[in-house]
């Protein structure tokens, strides 16, 4: 095996796509929504990626079976905008294999002539999430005050300072390319799989490309996820009283 390998499974002919990258991630927020538009919007898978940098384990298929780790890019042709959405099992375990994967999506990026890259994550707060929000970044001064119309929240020193994996050195790396592109990142806990915020990275990401999608699907998983928080919630509050009983037994 190559260090990275890329099969291409069919080749199609796209009118300046859009890219959008959404492998997993804090809440898997922007894998969420990637697997949620190849789903709803039937979209083809055209390419696979395989490398050593992803972690060294196989997935096990409902048969039995087994499969390695990998990448994957899927086609979809429309007369508003053709996409490229990127989804996948991992992402590197390995500082190099970032910048190499990274580098190899924006080679089949410019092999496409993609007009435009939106990257999709979550951004952990350590605590549930009140009020949902998008954050943005972007490699270009203007996309920032374009993407503000959409309500993408633009904040001094967040995202933390830094966007780790695919998410940020698409744009980084993307820049020294001339691709313009964005990352949008849906507020999180960062405890568990979030559909909440993929659905509202999913919803501003549907306005700026006028996007049709149904939500349904989404809806629904965020509505379980409710009920697992809720519980949770329930779960730390009946602790408390047990916890005071507990440092009171100190007081003599």
């Amino acid at each position: 095996m190559e260090e990275i390998e890329v099969h291409e499974l069919k080749k199609v002919k796209l009118n300046k796509p859009v890219m959008i990258e959404g492998l997993p991630g804090v809440g898997n927020v922007g894998k969420l929504v990637a697997e949620h538009l190849i789903q709803e919007l039937d979209a083809e898978k055209i390419v696979e990626i395989y490398s050593w940098h992803f972690p060294p384990q196989v997935l096990v298929n409902s048969n039995g079976t087994v499969r390695l780790c990998k990448n994957e890019l899927y086609a979809w042709k429309s007369k508003k905008h053709d996409l490229l959405i990127v989804s996948g099992d991992q992402q590197s375990v390995t500082n190099e294999g970032h910048y190499l994967i990274a580098e190899k999506l924006l080679d089949l990026a410019q092999q496409y002539d993609v007009s435009r890259i939106y990257t999709l994550g979550g951004y952990g707060i350590g605590q549930l999430v009140e009020r949902q929000t998008v954050l943005g970044a972007a490699n270009e001064a203007k996309l920032v005050e374009e993407m503000k119309k959409y309500g993408v929240e633009f904040r001094e020193e967040e995202p933390g300072g830094s966007i780790v994996g695919a998410s940020g050195l698409l744009l980084g790396l993307g820049k020294m390319r001339g691709i313009p592109a964005i990352c949008l990142l849906g507020l999180t806990s960062g405890y568990l799989v979030d559909p909440k915020s993929a659905q509202a990275v999913l919803k501003i990401l549907s306005q700026v490309l006028n996007l049709e999608v149904d939500m349904q699907a989404l809806e629904e998983r965020a509505e379980e996820m409710e009920k697992v928080v809720e519980r949770l919630k329930e779960m730390e509050q009946a602790q408390i009283p047990r916890r005071r009983e507990e440092e009171l037994g100190y007081i003599r």
